[in-house]
């Protein structure tokens, strides 16, 4: 499952690349250095940016298998050019229903990105159930926490992240999202059986050079809390006004709270 436009994906790539944390991607590459080759499945692929974020950090040759509902999505990451060693299947399933099948064929690891805080606590049980009984390591990036940040600060810059997180948790495709709460979960259902976790924050660090990105991410919100309707619409369209000048200004900073886990069975390191 996506519903993200190639647009939306594509300006936030460079970001995402920027933010993963290089200590749990480092541990990542560890595990599978000895390997003279590997398989990585990765759920909810889109365009292929966990490929294109990874497969320099992870022997080579690698076999990767794109996973999406999103044909669209998954036509363009199939028709990008594959990293220098690298193969490329892409393979059209809607994990809400058709998780175990994206899991066959034994993968050496079994990624995804931006994906888990749009899941719910039952999916995500269900993930972790899989990757044990296969014994397969999972890494998990970008995983919104739910803290976001903006400065300089407005009063009402509260109101609307707490719509935005409260929007986070409804149901995306997969049942109620677990959203701002999907890392902690990640790692305590792991945990549960029987692997060891790492994991360290991947935040966004939006700055005034970017202001495509910070543009699209206020509106965005400003569209969210219209919909939750916790706040008037005078009171987002006021907000909303104020964020753009100061984005045209060339003075907003933005931070957004992402986190990466990788697990993997306990002893298997």
């Amino acid at each position: 499952m996506t519903g993200f436009s190639s647009d939306w994906l594509q300006m936030r790539e460079n970001h995402d690349l920027q933010a993963r944390n290089a200590e749990v991607m480092g541990y990542v590459a560890e595990r599978f250095a000895h390997l003279p080759s590997m398989t990585i499945v990765d759920l909810a692929c889109g365009t292929g940016a966990t490929r294109r974020a990874a497969a320099p950090h992870l022997p080579r040759p690698q076999h990767w298998h794109l996973v999406d509902n999103n044909l669209s999505l998954l036509a363009r990451a199939g028709a990008m050019p594959s990293p220098a060693g690298c193969t490329t299947r892409t393979i059209p399933i809607d994990l809400a229903h058709d998780l175990e099948a994206a899991l066959d064929g034994a993968p050496d690891l079994i990624a995804c990105s931006a994906l888990l805080d749009l899941v719910s606590d039952p999916w995500l049980e269900r993930l972790t159930t899989e990757c044990a009984a296969r014994r397969r390591p999972f890494y998990g990036a970008l995983t919104y926490n739910g803290f976001v940040a903006m400065e300089p600060y407005d009063t009402r810059d509260d109101d609307i992240i707490t719509a935005v997180n409260r929007h986070q948790r409804s149901d995306k495709g997969f049942g109620p999202a677990l959203g701002p709460e999907a890392a902690s979960a990640l790692v305590e259902h792991f945990n549960s059986v029987g692997y060891d976790t790492v994991s360290g924050p991947s935040d966004w660090q939006i700055r005034p050079e970017d202001a495509d990105m910070q543009q699209a991410l206020v509106t965005q919100w400003a569209q969210i809390a219209q919909q939750v309707k916790t706040l008037s619409t005078t009171a987002i369209a006021s907000w909303l006004g104020r964020r753009i000048a100061t984005i045209n200004a060339g003075d907003l900073m933005i931070r957004v709270g992402h986190t990466d886990v990788f697990a993997f069975p306990t002893n298997t390191r």
